[in-house]
Formats: C-alpha cells, structure tokens, sequence
C-alpha cells in the first residue's frame, strides 16, 4: 500500500515503510525508570493539560514557517483546549568531525522560538498546553541509533535534558530521520545505543514528555541486554498522515495514536473516518501535522466533532 508524501523541512518525495516506534504523554502513566530507578519502576505521569473528555491532540508545527501560537487559537465550543501538546519541529542531532561526536543543534528558527520563550511557549503553557522539542537527523550521519557508547549516548541526552531546563520545555519527541547513517565516517545503525539514549534521557526527565516517532532505525531498536524501553515512553503514533496504523510497540491503547493527518492536505472526510475510528477502537492520541496560521477551524472541526463531539472554534 502506498503512503503518502510528508513534507518537512527537507524535502522528502517518498513515503516509508511501517516501522514500530514509541510514544508520548500527556495524563497518562508511563512505565519509565527515574534517577536511580529500575527499569521495572514507572515513572510519574505528566500531568493532564486539559479538562476535555477524549483523546490527547498533538500539533507538529513547522516553526521554519509558522508560529506555535497558532495552537492555541483553537478551542472548542465550551472554551476547553483542541490541542493538548504542541511540537516544535525541529532542533536536530547534528555531527562535529572534528570532536567525531554528536550534538544537539537549533536553526534559527528553532533558536528564536527559544529565545523568545516568554511569547511563544509560555503563552500556550499558560493554557494547558505542553510544549515539546522534536529533535531530527541532519543529514550529518549522527542519529539517535548509531552512538559508539553508552557514554556517548548519556553526553547527548544530557544535551537534550539541559535544553528542556534551560527554556522550560514540557519534552522531548524523538525523530530518526534524515540521519544519513555512514556519512562524515560515522557508523550504522546498532542495538544498543537508542536504548542506552532513552534510558538516560528518562533517567534526566523523570516527569517529563518523552515521544517517538513512528519510524526509522531507531524505533525498531527498542530493546537491548534485557532492557526493553518501550514503557520509557509515554506515547506512540504512526507517521504517515492520511493513514491507519497501529504502533508496534507495548503501551495501552491510551497511550497510541494509529491515526495521522496532515492539516489542510489530509481530506476532511478522511479527517473525520480515521478521528471516528480512534473513539470507536479506543485509542487515546490524535496525531496532526503542519498546523499554520490560516484559519483552519474547518479541517481542524472535522476531527474535533469526532474526538470531543464539538466545532472548532479559531479566535486569532
């Protein structure tokens, strides 16, 4: 079956194939260990951003072109929340030849949405909104599967963990594509390093929002000498927008999101068969995708009615 084309900041002309990947959080609990945690421990549960009955609603905004506060002019008709946890995409795992070691890199964009943090996120957490960093491959060989060591994979999530501090973030979400794994002499995809990465990650953040993307080497590499963290994460959704499919991974139904859209491309009557089918099956995430600043109440209502049974409402 073919998928459709995503369009991000690079340019990607083909869709992929079905990988299994992780998830991200809001409200509910996720089976992660803490700072000095076993891995059979569960970590605390973000809190709840919204007092809305339904699914969490999760909005990747490309912030190369659009504002995150174009997310929280959405409402429903009785003043709660569409959108429960908003995605700055992307900072990106970037690659210095001269150190040969990984790092976490902002464009400019990225870098004035940090910035001016006092504008841009701290409004929408204002609201109820969590703010999470999606982090991506650069085209630079590094990427989330292919660390040499444990300890290299613990320098760069301790990167990831300072940033969240640093700008008050709500999470990480992680997206293993574009690494371009072998480029610049780096080396290709191993078992070990994205688990060594999220265990440290979660060690950092132990309340914090930690997300995979549904795809790429790293999320069919989620176990590693006896170590599964699959419940490190607190959701899970499929990356092919306009489409149905169900994460691989081991997280109650709360927890995944089988459907994806992407805003303003994915037909409102799709929109509306696969939000109708994420109640009827019992699933608890709303994936979208490119949410911008034209006034999208129409697409926006057409999950919304499904999801939480009310319009949209788009207050500029």
């Amino acid at each position: 079956m073919s998928t459709p084309v995503r369009k991000r900041n690079r340019v990607r002309t083909g869709a992929l194939a079905l990988t299994a990947v992780a998830a991200l959080a809001l409200g509910t609990a996720a089976t992660a260990g803490a700072s000095g945690a076993t891995d059979a421990e569960a970590a605390p549960a973000p809190a709840a951003a919204a007092a809305k009955d339904g699914p969490t609603s999760v909005a990747y905004v490309e912030v190369n072109n659009h504002s995150m506060r174009n997310v929280g002019k959405y409402t429903l008709a009785d003043g709660d929340n569409v959108f429960d946890v908003a995605v700055i995409f992307a900072a990106n795992i970037n690659y210095d030849t001269n150190s040969k070691s990984a790092y976490l890199h902002f464009n400019e964009n990225v870098q004035r949405v940090l910035d001016n943090a006092d504008t841009e996120i701290r409004p929408l957490q204002e609201q109820g909104i969590k703010v999470v960093l999606s982090v991506l491959g650069n085209h630079e060989g590094a990427g989330f599967a292919n660390f040499p060591s444990k300890e290299a994979a613990s320098a760069f999530a301790k990167e990831m963990s300072d940033t969240v501090a640093e700008y008050g973030l709500d999470g990480i979400d992680f997206d293993d594509e574009y690494a371009d794994y072998g480029n610049n002499g780096t080396g290709q995809p191993n078992d070990s390093s994205f688990v060594h990465l999220v265990t440290a990650l979660r060690a950092n953040l132990p309340d914090k929002i930690i997300s995979l993307y549904n795809i790429g080497p790293a999320a069919s590499r989620l176990s590693y000498g006896g170590v599964d963290v699959s419940g490190k994460f607190d959701y899970a959704w499929n990356p092919y927008y306009g489409t149905w499919q169900v994460p691989g991974i081991g997280l109650p139904k709360s927890q995944l999101s089988p459907a994806a859209v992407e805003i303003g491309r994915t037909s409102q009557s799709t929109v509306g068969s696969l939000a109708g089918r994420t109640i009827s099956e019992g699933y608890g995430v709303f994936l979208t995708y490119n949410l911008d600043g034209n006034d999208r109440s129409a697409d926006v209502s057409a999950f919304t009615r499904e999801l939480y049974g009310s319009d949209a409402v788009y207050t500029p």
